[in-house]
């Protein structure tokens, strides 16, 4: 159990980050991919740089870099503590109103500006431990940002724990937030040369304590559909319809477990996540996703057989079928690295915790970090119900997260 004495300000600095608009845009091609991203950027740069955070800055691609300076003589490697600052293209996350539920007795939560949305107890089984906590919640009418503005403020608790905790021994702590993490940009334009660290952190998880070593491998797959076009009022024999053979791809589509709406635990899927067109092309976009590279190449044969058998039905038509990757399972380097995991462990157990290994149905940017040369595993922020109007977040859940950095850090200064 932690015999630290702490006395948080992440709670202050989550509701005052959550108001800040911060939502990306996929279909964006600057970075970052929305200028407001930055809006929250100036302000944590600048409360770093408050609190004594010499080097702390906004750079031109949205990203905030931080260096708190070890106060011990042992040579410690550079750990660095990161999250990401935007929120998903989703759900609105414009004029959030966030609602604090203190003293949680259970049941459910009707949340105010929205009485059509509810956290229901029995549909969010997190709720169970959390009796007696404080809970945060919107009104209903936008998501919250826990994902991942729970992450940056935990970091910054942290980052203002240590600054007045000179006592508490550490090697050179980074932090680095980032912009465009929901739209899979996290770290395009990160620089990890000016970040100057050996091993990494992301705060992006759901449960206290939970620490996350494994994550989906990621591809996005991309049909295009050439038809053919005739007069509808001459087209009998002559017209394919580019969107009614993209309609009947999607239709073939497996019903039963190799989507996201019947999968669960380690089993990948295949996902549509936008058509558009018009009769003579059509484009297809999937998302496919798998915790083996095998499982990967197997759904993007699958995908590309549907395409074929239907074509048959459209001989005059055409079809082109792309593959682009975009991130794969940490867990190849994690494991590398077995000591960066087995660290993060002992803190979460000396914060008082159960430490719970898994793994995420997803990816965050420690996927990519790990790939570049930083090895990031992912550490829990408490977030629930994220991407929607339901999400949710505990105080207490985010103060446990504050104590496993300060934690995590002590803990590399004592194996160094």
């Amino acid at each position: 159990m932690s015999s630290l004495t702490f006395s948080h300000t992440v709670t202050e600095r989550f509701l005052r980050y959550v108001t800040i608009d911060t939502q990306s845009d996929p279909d964006s091609p600057r970075s970052p991919s929305t200028e407001k991203q930055k809006d929250l950027g100036r302000v944590l740069a600048a409360e770093l740089k408050a609190m004594g955070v010499a080097d702390a800055h906004l750079d031109d691609y949205g990203y905030v870099y931080g260096t708190i300076p070890a106060n011990t003589d042992k040579k410690v490697p550079v750990i660095c503590f990161c999250s990401h600052m935007d929120t998903s293209p989703d759900v609105t996350g414009k004029d959030v109103k966030p609602q604090l539920v203190k003293n949680y007795r259970g049941g459910d939560l009707t949340l105010p500006g929205d009485t059509s949305q509810v956290i229901r107890f029995n549909e969010h089984p997190a709720l169970k431990n959390q009796i007696g906590n404080d809970i945060i919640t919107t009104d209903g009418t936008t998501l919250l940002g826990a994902d991942n503005k729970a992450g940056v403020a935990e970091i910054m608790d942290a980052a203002h724990f240590f600054i007045n905790n000179p006592d508490v021994k550490h090697g050179t702590i980074k932090i680095l937030f980032t912009p465009d993490e929901e739209i899979g940009r996290g770290v395009d334009n990160v620089d990890l040369k000016k970040l100057g660290a050996d091993f990494g952190y992301t705060m992006d998880g759901e449960s206290a304590g939970c620490v996350e070593d494994e994550t989906f491998s990621a591809d996005g797959a991309t049909i295009t559909i050439s038809g053919v076009s005739a007069h509808p009022g001459y087209a009998k024999g002559k017209m394919e319809h580019a969107i009614k053979i993209a309609s009947a791809i999607v239709e073939r589509l497996p019903k039963e477990g190799c989507s996201p709406e019947t999968t669960s635990g380690k089993q990948g899927f295949l996902h549509p996540i936008g058509i558009e067109g018009a009769l003579e092309q059509a484009t297809l976009s999937f998302i496919v996703r798998d915790f083996t590279e095998e499982g990967l190449k197997e759904k993007e044969a699958l995908l590309e057989g549907i395409v074929k058998d239907v074509m048959k039905d459209y001989p005059r038509s055409t079809y082109k079928f792309e593959v682009k990757e975009q991130y794969r399972n940490m867990k190849q380097v994690i494991d590398r690295h077995p000591h960066v995991l087995e660290y993060a462990i002992e803190a979460i157990r000396r914060a008082g915790l159960r430490p719970m290994r898994t793994a995420i149905r997803g990816g965050t940017d420690g996927s990519r970090l790990s790939f570049m040369g930083l090895p990031c595993p992912n550490i829990f922020a408490g977030e629930h119900a994220f991407h929607s109007r339901l999400e949710w977040v505990s105080r207490q859940d985010m103060e446990k997260a504050v104590e496993t950095i300060v934690h995590l850090a002590m803990i590399w200064e004592e194996k160094a």
